[in-house]
């Protein structure tokens, strides 16, 4: 007998939405991160000559446990196949689950030069820091997230921004030589609307713009960093289509947002650019993936595409992104990529020179892999088997 695990990434619909929705299930139970270009002849060469003298990389996933919270990591060849190095103790408490419990994205990120790792411990209210060496993690120091329940993390330059879902509030963290967040915050502050449902939290490339989504209030929060470090109130947009989770930013400063419901019972993604003092203006509002409960994204470096995780319909669905962050399906049926029946595909993220794209499909405990080829099309590669399926994993981070 095959048991459905309903998750629960939705905020409420009306009427017969809610049902429609409801019966096809939804991204849980219960990420910033900078990921490279998109393929292109230079960047092949690039990756070619980095693989040659042996330097390839790496995809970490986190178990959550609520016990002890882990990351497992795989080591990646230059063919995209990923092999298991160790799991490795944060030294905090996940709170355990089933399918997505964190219901968020980026609950772990890479710096950009992929030398350090952060993990957020959402059940001991906590953040650790890793130096990253190949596949190799070496913990560096654990640190309290300055609130209650932290759900998602990024990173960029000197700071850290930690996304307190039990707090409803965000922390920005300054870093020191190691790359270790400061025992205190710089600055704290409460997101937009009293709403639960805080998922993501991420920093613009202008440095100047976190982004958070909030599920429940079908809001999207804009918050500028100003000199020393310092966080305005936010300001909030009303997002286009209904529960807003996961979302990138292209390298125009754009942002591209999933909709778990946005075309309900379908799951959708907008895009927005920044507008006067924090504002978002739409620029593709809701345009549907005809797939159900889409609640993870990544964009390339390049910005050309868009990928997005429609966990209840287990696929991938690849967006052409274009240079004014207008969005097109590359398949018209939205289903670009397939994980498979019961892989409850959670979490991606992109290898270096944008080559492979990997998919934490918590279902199964496995990782599912695909190359990317220049026009966005996705060929699967043999699945990564070795986490213990249903139990909690959380988030994707990969090099």
């Amino acid at each position: 007998m095959i048991r459905f695990i309903l998750p629960r990434c939705t905020a409420p619909l009306a009427g017969g939405a809610a049902l429609a929705l409801l019966a096809l299930g939804a991204c849980t139970d219960t990420t910033a991160t900078t990921f490279d270009a998109a393929p292109s002849a230079a960047a092949d060469t690039r990756l070619a000559a980095a693989e040659r003298a042996g330097d390839v990389g790496a995809v970490f996933v986190t178990t959550n446990g609520a016990e002890h919270n882990a990351v497992v990591a795989f080591a990646r060849a230059s063919n995209g196949a990923l092999t298991y190095r160790a799991t490795v103790g944060t030294g905090g408490a996940g709170i355990g689950g089933t399918i997505d419990p964190l219901a968020s994205q980026s609950s772990l990120a890479l710096s950009r030069d992929a030398h350090r790792l952060y993990v957020v411990n959402a059940g001991s209210g906590s953040v650790t820091t890793f130096a990253v060496s190949g596949a190799d993690l070496t913990w560096l120091g654990t640190t309290p997230s300055a609130g209650e329940q932290p759900v998602s993390v990024a990173v960029r330059g000197r700071r850290l921004f930690v996304l307190n879902a039990g707090s409803n509030a965000i922390a920005e963290f300054s870093l020191n030589d190691r790359g270790v967040p400061a025992a205190s915050p710089l600055a704290t502050a409460p997101l937009g609307t009293p709403a639960s449902g805080a998922s993501t939290i991420g920093i613009a490339p202008d440095g100047r713009h976190v982004v958070a989504t909030e599920r429940a209030a079908n809001a999207v929060d804009v918050f500028t960093v100003g000199e020393g470090g310092s966080l305005s109130a936010p300001v909030t947009t009303a997002s286009s289509g209904s529960t807003p989770f996961g979302f990138a930013f292209t390298p125009r400063n754009q942002l591209v947002v999933s909709e778990a419901a946005g075309d309900a019972p379908n799951g959708a993604a907008s895009s927005y650019r920044f507008g006067e003092q924090g504002a978002l203006a739409l620029v593709s509002g809701s345009v549907s993936t005809h797939q159900a409960a889409t609640c993870w994204l990544v964009v390339t470096e390049s910005g050309r595409f868009a990928f997005a995780v429609n966990s209840a319909s287990a696929s991938i669905s690849a967006y052409a992104v274009g240079a004014d962050a207008s969005l097109r399906l590359v398949d018209e049926n939205g289903r670009t990529g397939d994980s498979g029946a019961g892989a409850a595909p959670i979490d991606l993220g992109l290898s270096r020179g944008g080559r492979f794209l990997y998919v934490l499909e918590a279902g199964t405990g496995t990782i599912g892999a695909f190359a990317v080829s220049h026009d966005g099309q996705l060929a699967p590669l043999p699945d990564t088997p070795g986490l213990t399926a249903a139990s909690g994993l959380q988030g994707l981070a990969a090099y």
